[in-house]
Formats: structure tokens, C-alpha cells, sequence
């Protein structure tokens, strides 16, 4: 009976709400009919009133309908049909700028848009003028205000009107008077909420404005102002001050100089993350942090200036749980999730990781894993079995759960970049480590077990990176590390190890299949991938892997990636590692391509089939063998990435192919057939002999030249350069350098079809030979694949990169001369030519330029002639020489 009567009484204060609330429209209307006025021949009304207790009736009757409906489930229905009216009407009464209830109109104008934000997309353009004109009141409440209501419509833009607005902001001229009112403030007694409110605002556009960036960073007074407002002001506007700081380093150009300009930037922003800060001020030191060192080069400058100083506040930020007892969690939440984020730049190496290990980065790790380790830890008698079974139960609490990718991905990229001879400092360490590892084995099987149940982002995420922390421990270059994940996944595999692999294998041959190939499974067809890598790795599976289809699955799925077009990359799925805005709004920034590429399911099938063929035999891959190789030459034609060429370089040398053929791209292979540009002969001890090129022996294999042949200096008078000889060229005198008969003569010959052509055909004895004298002379790379080992994760392709023929190194036999349209100073370490020119190489030119090489065989006077003229400038000549490079 009661509860009946408490319903009775609630439907009745609703009932007498929702009247009111119409009672307060219809007044709003009324006001708003007053202001109204017939215009075109009664074709449309437009709202124009310049009577002010009117404007003021329309504001307070707005305001009253404001206060009352808010929360109210029918506001946007009721306003719905009005809302054009009063926006009408707001514009009118702000362009008016009536000083007796300006102010008033602007906080309505915050209350309609907070409350409102999705139906007013349609008319926040129109509040952007009247706003930005209103910025420099003297009334610095109303400009307050102002900044507070223009922030407000900005931020609540939809993306697809974001280029309208900039165009009404520039024509505003908005930008400029947040400028110059936020340089005006040291010199004037203003209220620190306006000045914080014009930060703030100037923060938005920076964000959602590329163009606005480099504009403000310019502006040496402006960003004077605001480095000494950080000093000396409090909390709010240290918070504002960082935002802005980080909005103008989403431009790469900004922070290059931001980080070129060191000092400043890096000592406040290693002071806002340290300890001593509020929570607010920390986060947000943390986010400005990410934003300098979003690529490796900007990493490597800030590590180069405060390595230690930024490593400390990045574990600091990390043990913030274990510290932060009484603190609000969410908070807490924010601060770790964004150190982790900024502790992402362990995928880069450097100085930075010894930093970590030496402050305990694998204890602040497993206490983000497992709460309470150390004392279950002091409870259990340390039998083989204990530590998998306290790392078990540790996971199956879900402890920090959402940090659990950032652990696996910092973790995983430690042990990418360790030294060969990484050992843990304590025994202590050691157990840390170790338990980081047992726990990253048991959540590689939970992600087998949950195979085709993957479906949800957070799943993919945690399932991905514990299993890819396994795969890139397993292959760390740590002995220690590589050695100890195998053992430890060999032991909680030993149950049900084989029963997991069977699953593993249907399901990936399942999800192979043309019917259900398609994006929506290939993130959990890459952690399956993932998995099958991993257990290869195991000498105890190796067979099993082999045995089936394996070979014949991963080879369909390499062709279906490269024939559909679609590339699923990690950014896609990972996203603890790529979900962030920050990528979204970055300008002026080339970002290198990652080294496994944009196609995950590409990589990681290479991956998988590089494993598999170096653990199978000729029989096992014989009746696939044409097709394998054919799809693995597609994919050095067709991708560019370093990381699946690698791959795919690995798993032709296991059919006598050593390097990177390409049918695009032949090296200088027809250079090594002409003899007219040759000017050195190469003499083995049966008096035989081959010509070469100097030039592509020093770039490429400069072993294989003694030091006399190599020039000190471009003004030293020897038999390579004539000093100060203008118009001309060295001379090409032909030199001749003795092997002895320790050269193996044919393996000789082979290292030079790889230094021409880039890659070489050789049989398993030769090949012998030819890893002996590849080692000799420093070939790594080619080293590396007559090993047929897969290289470490970022290893680079070698170049034909013939920068440096350009400099010092002499053997030029041309010139490049442009015309000179200006005067303009020069001067040529090669010769006394004082006219702009470039020394270069006529058989390189001719190699890669047919424009070039049609003149030189044209038999043209040009084609003989030691120096080239062209009507261009010197840029121009620069670009002509990049096709030598």
C-alpha cells in the first residue's frame, strides 16, 4: 500500500514537471515572437530586435526553460522545433554586445550547448562570430565567458564541419585575439580563471587545426608568457599550460624544435611527472611526454638529454598503485595507463633500456600483474610446480586487467632489444623475471584455448600481445631470455601441450579457408599464426608442426594477402599499442613504415613459413616447392617493408637463393658487363681476371679494396684526383688489385654477383665457401642469410645507398653543372670550379636514369663530354643526383 503511494505521488511531481517545463517553452516562445520580424515579402521571418528588455526577456526565458529541463528526458523534444529560433536570437542579441546582458546571453549559450550538444550541430557555426568578436571585452567577466562558450562549440564540432569552421575562425581572425589577449596578461591585473580560460580555448584549435600550430609556436612572446605562467602559477594552469604544449607538439616540425630547444620543455615536463605533482599535473606532463617522442629520432634526441631523469619518472608513474592508497582510483587509473604508455618506448633501442633495468622495470611489471607476489611468494615453498601455480591464480583475479597489453608489449620489447649477454644483477631479479615469463606462457595457452571464442577487441588485444611477447622472447638475442622461455613454455605445455597444438592446427587450416578469409578472423587468425611460431620454436613439437598441411595453409594465406588488396595491420586490433587520437590529429609528420609492415596476417604467415621450412625436410615441402617459391618472389617484388623481405629472403636461402631478387630492381647488374666505365681489374692467383667498378667495391664492399685505393682527401694530388683541374674529371687510370690463392676464386665471383645484383644463386658447397669470405669482408647481411637465420626485429635491408660517393670518396669521372640564374657564392672541395656543379659517376647515372643513359649513348658530343650543362638550378641537380643515390 505504501509503495503505491509513493508511485502515486512520484507520477504526480512528474506530471506537474513536464507541465511546468511547457509552461516555461511556451513563455520562451512568446518572448521570442516579440523579436521577430517579416522580411522578402513575408516569404521569411528573421529574428532582429534592438529593444533590450526584450533581449532580456529572451535570455532570462531561455535561461529559466535551461534550469528547469535540465536532466529532463523530453528537453529535446520540446526544444526541438525552437531551436533554430533561439540560436537566431542568441546571435542577434551577442552581435548587439549590449553590455547590460551580453554576459547573460554568453552563459546561456554554455548551458544550450552542454546540454544540447548533438541537436545544435547544425547551428554551432553560426555562434563562432559573434563569440570570437566578444573576446576582447573589457568586460573581463563577459570575455571569461566568451572563451568558455567559443571552447565549448568547438569542441563539440563534428569532424566533417571542422574545415567550414577553420575558414569562419581565420576569417574571425579568432586566433589572433586569443594571441595577443594571452601575451597582454602579464603586463595587466586579470583574473588567472581568464587567463586559463584563453589557454584552454587556444588549446582546442590547436588540436582540431593543424594550421594554427606552427603559427603560435612562432610567437617567441606567447610561448615566453606561457613558459613563465607554468612557473609561477597553480595547479589549473599548469594543467592548461601542458595541454597547449602538447597540441602544438602533435606538429613534428614544433616538437623537433621543441626538443631542439631542449632545456626548458624537457625540465618542466620531467617536473610535472615527478611524485611531489598533483595526480592532474602528472597525467598531463605524462601525455606531453608521448607527444615528443611519438617516432625514434624524436626518442632518441629526448633519451640523448634526459634519459635517467625521464626513465625515473616513468617507473615512478608506474608503482603510482602501490603509493596511491586513499586516491581516487579513476585517477590513479589515468595516471598508470599513460605512463604505460609513454614506457612504449622500449620498441625503440637505446640507452633508455638499461635505465629500466637498472630501476627495476621487471618488479614494477609483475606487481601491475600479479597483486600481493612477493607475499604468496614468502607462503609457498619454491617446488618446480609453485611458480605456475601462484602466477595462475594471480592471473585468474584479473588484477589491473586493462594494463595487462602495455605489460606484455614493454616486456616483449625489452627482451627484443637485450644484449646477447643479458644476465638478471640478483637472484631476485631473476625470480621477477621469470614470473613475468611463466605468466606470458600461461596466458599463450589461454589464448590457444579460447581460439575461434576471440571476438571482442579487449580479448584480441590481451590474447595478442601476451602470445607476441612469447614469440619475441623466444627469439631475443638475450641467450638468457630465449633459453628460459623455451624451457619454462616446454613445462606448462607438458599436459596438454599436443592436444592445444591439434586445436591450433584446425583452426588455422579452418580460418585458411576461401569461406571464412576475411578481415573480420584475421585477428585471431594472426594470434593463431602467433602461437604456431611459438611452438615450432619447441624441438619436442617440431615434428607435429610439419607433419600436416602447415606448409601448403601458411603459402595460401601469403597468396590470398597479396592478391586481395586489403591490408589488416596491428593498428587495427592492438589497440593498447595504437588507439589513441594522438595519431589522428599529428601534421608535418612522415611516419616510417613498421617494420613488419601494414599486413599482420602477411608477416606473420611468413613468419610461420620461414619456421616451418627451416624445421622440415625436402620431402615434407616437395610438392609445393614451385609455388612457394613463386609467392615468396611476389612478395619481395611487391612489398616494401623490412621486416616480411627479411622473411622471405630467410626462406629462399633454404632453396640456394641468398638475398633480394626483385624483378623491379637489378642492381647494377648489366654495370658488371661494361667494361668501357670499369677501372679496376680484380686478378686471382690462376691469372684470371674480372673488371669492377671502385665505386660500387667502396659503397658496397669495401673490403674488398686496399686502404691506398681509398683517397684521403678531395684536394690530395694522387692517382684517383687532380687537384683544381676545372671542367674536368679525374682520370679514369685503370689499377689492378691480387688475390692470393687462399680466395676461394668462385666464391669470389659470387660475392660479386650479390654486390651488383643484390642477391646470388649458389649449391650448399659453394655456399660453405661463400660464408667464409662473406664473414671476411663483413657482409653481414648476406652473412646472416647464408646462416639462415632469421634477423633480429628491426634489422634494416640493405641499401644501394651511394650517398657517400657523392663526398670524399672520390673515383667522380663527370660533372653536373647547372646554369646560373643569380650569383651566388660556391666553392668545391674537388676542384677550383666556382660555378654550381656536382661531381658524379657516369656509369651509376646511365644505370638509373634512361634519360641519361639514351644522351651517353647517343654519340652526341654531350655523350664524351666530361661535364654536363643543364638550365636548371642547383635543387635541380640535387634531384638528378638522388637517382644516382
Amino acid at each position: 500500500m505504501g509503495s503505491s503511494k509513493r508511485r502515486a505521488a512520484d507520477n504526480s511531481r512528474g506530471g506537474s514537471s513536464t507541465d511546468h517545463l511547457h509552461t516555461l517553452l511556451q513563455r520562451l516562445k512568446h518572448a521570442l515572437s516579440l523579436g521577430t520580424t517579416r522580411v522578402s515579402d513575408d516569404k521569411e521571418r528573421k529574428w532582429k530586435c534592438t529593444d533590450l528588455e526584450i533581449q532580456k526577456h529572451v535570455v532570462r526565458s531561455l535561461a529559466a526553460f535551461l534550469d528547469s529541463s535540465s536532466g529532463h528526458a523530453s528537453t529535446h523534444r520540446l526544444l526541438k522545433d525552437s531551436l533554430a529560433d533561439i540560436v537566431e536570437a542568441l546571435v542577434w542579441i551577442l552581435h548587439c554586445k549590449s553590455e547590460a546582458i551580453v554576459g547573460m546571453a554568453v552563459n546561456v549559450v554554455v548551458k544550450l550547448v552542454s546540454s544540447n550538444s548533438s541537436m545544435m550541430q547544425l547551428y554551432l557555426t553560426d555562434l563562432i562570430n559573434p563569440l570570437s568578436s566578444l573576446l576582447c571585452s573589457n568586460n573581463l567577466e563577459v570575455a571569461t565567458s566568451c572563451a568558455t562558450a567559443l571552447n565549448m562549440v568547438l569542441s563539440n564540432l563534428s569532424v566533417k564541419r571542422e574545415k567550414q569552421v577553420w575558414e569562419i575562425v581565420k576569417e574571425a581572425k579568432t586566433l589572433i585575439q586569443i594571441i595577443r589577449i594571452i601575451r597582454e596578461f602579464p603586463g595587466v591585473t586579470q583574473p588567472i580563471e581568464n587567463f586559463q580560460e584563453m589557454v584552454s580555448l587556444l588549446y582546442t584549435i590547436l588540436w582540431q587545426w593543424p594550421p594554427s600550430r606552427y603559427f603560435v609556436w612562432k610567437d617567441t612572446i606567447l610561448i615566453k608568457v606561457l613558459e613563465d605562467s607554468h612557473i609561477k602559477s597553480h595547479l589549473s594552469t599548469k594543467v592548461a599550460v601542458l595541454k597547449l604544449c602538447s597540441a602544438l607538439a602533435l606538429c613534428n616540425k614544433v616538437a623537433k624544435e621543441l626538443l631542439g630547444n631542449g632545456e626548458t620543455i624537457l625540465t618542466m615536463m620531467i617536473s610535472c611527472m615527478d611524485v611531489s605533482e598533483p595526480l592532474a599535473v602528472r597525467i598531463e606532463g605524462f601525455r606531453l611526454a608521448q607527444h615528443l617522442v611519438a617516432d625514434e629520432q624524436r626518442c632518441i634526441k629526448m633519451t640523448s638529454l634526459c634519459s635517467g631523469p625521464l626513465i625515473k619518472a616513468i617507473i615512478g608513474g608506474m608503482r603510482v598503485w602501490r603509493l596511491g592508497s586513499g586516491k581516487g582510483v579513476n585517477d590513479l587509473v589515468s595516471l598508470l595507463d599513460e605512463a604505460c604508455r609513454l614506457a612504449l618506448i622500449t620498441r625503440w633501442p637505446g640507452e633508455h633500456h638499461n635505465h629500466f633495468w637498472e630501476q627495476g622495470i621487471d618488479k614494477v611489471l609483475l606487481d601491475l600483474l600479479l597483486e600481493n607476489f612477493d607475499k604468496q611468494a614468502s607462503e609457498h615453498t619454491l617446488t618446480p610446480q609453485a611458480p605456475i601455480s601462484i602466477a595462475q591464480q594471480g592471473l585468474d583475479t584479473n588484477f589491473l586487467i586493462a594494463l595487462r597489453p602495455y605489460i606484455w608489449e614493454i616486456f616483449g620489447w625489452l627482451a627484443v632489444h637485450c644484449r646477447k649477454d643479458f644476465r638478471p644483477s640478483t637472484d631476485r631479479t631473476e625470480l621477477y623475471i621469470d614470473m613475468l615469463i611463466t605468466c606470458a606462457c600461461l596466458s599463450f595457452v589461454e589464448a590457444i584455448c579460447k581460439g575461434c571464442q576471440i571476438s571482442e577487441n579487449d580479448d584480441t588485444s590481451r590474447s595478442e600481445s601476451s602470445s607476441r611477447a612469447v614469440l619475441v622472447m623466444m627469439h631475443s638475442s638475450s641467450t638468457y631470455i630465449a633459453s628460459k622461455v623455451r624451457l619454462i613454455l616446454s613445462g606448462v605445455l607438458e599436459i596438454k601441450g599436443n592436444e592445444c597444438l591439434k586445436r591450433l592446427l584446425y583452426l588455422l587450416d579452418y580460418g585458411s579457408s576461401a569461406n571464412n578469409f576475411g578481415s573480420a578472423n584475421i585477428p585471431k587468425t594472426v594470434v593463431e599464426l602467433v602461437c604456431l611460431i611459438c611452438y615450432s620454436g619447441l624441438p619436442e613439437y617440431q615434428k607435429n608442426v610439419t607433419r600436416g598441411d602447415g606448409i601448403r595453409t601458411l603459402v595460401t594465406s601469403i597468396r590470398r594477402c597479396l592478391s586481395n588488396g586489403v591490408c589488416t595491420s596491428r593498428r587495427s586490433f592492438a589497440l593498447h599499442f595504437y588507439h589513441n587520437v594522438f595519431y589522428e590529429r599529428t601534421c608535418c609528420w612522415m611516419t616510417a613504415e613498421e617494420w613488419e609492415g601494414k599486413d599482420a596476417l602477411l608477416f606473420y604467415s611468413l613468419w610461420g613459413l620461414a619456421e616451418l621450412v627451416q624445421h622440415s625436410s625436402d620431402t615434407d615441402h616437395s610438392h609445393i616447392k614451385s609455388n612457394l617459391i613463386k609467392t615468396v618472389q611476389e612478395v619481395l617484388d611487391n612489398v616494401s617493408a623490412p621486416g616480411p623481405r627479411w622473411l622471405a629472403a630467410n626462406i629462399l636461402s633454404y632453396f640456394g637463393v641468398y638475398g633480394f631478387p626483385n624483378k623491379h630492381d637489378k642492381g647494377f647488374g648489366r654495370a658488371l658487363e661494361d667494361k668501357e666505365h670499369t677501372d679496376l681489374q680484380l686478378l686471382f692467383a690462376n691469372g684470371e681476371s674480372v673488371s669492377v667498378h671502385k665505386i660500387i667495391l667502396a659503397v658496397q664492399c669495401p673490403s674488398l679494396l686496399p686502404p691506398e685505393q681509398f683517397p684521403q682527401s678531395a684536394k690530395t694530388t694522387d692517382n684517383f684526383l687532380v687537384k683544381d683541374v676545372p671542367r674536368k674529371c679525374c682520370p679514369m687510370l685503370r689499377k689492378e688489385v691480387r688475390f692470393s690463392a687462399r680466395v676461394d676464386q668462385q666464391a669470389l665471383l659470387k660475392l660479386l654477383d650479390y654486390v651488383y645484383f643484390g642477391y646470388v644463386e649458389a649449391g650448399e658447397d659453394l655456399a660453405r665457401k661463400l660464408k667464409t669470405l662473406a664473414k671476411s669482408c663483413n657482409m653481414q647481411p648476406l652473412y646472416l642469410m647464408l646462416c639462415r637465420k632469421i634477423p633480429q626485429w628491426g634489422t634494416p635491408i640493405p641499401s644501394s645507398d651511394f650517398t657517400d660517393a657523392l663526398g670524399p670518396l672520390g673515383f667522380q669521372d663527370i660533372i653536373l653543372e647547372a646554369e646560373e640564374t643569380e650569383k651566388m657564392p660556391w666553392a668545391c672541395s674537388f676542384c677550383s670550379l666556382l660555378l654550381p656543379h656536382m661531381h658524379a659517376h657516369k656509369f651509376i647515372l646511365q644505370s638509373r636514369c634512361k634519360y641519361l643513359q639514351a644522351l651517353f649513348l647517343s654519340g652526341m658530343q654531350e655523350s664524351h663530354s666530361q661535364s654536363i650543362k643543364g638550365s636548371c638550378e642547383l635543387g635541380s641537380i640535387n634531384q638528378v643526383s638522388s637517382i644516382d643515390l
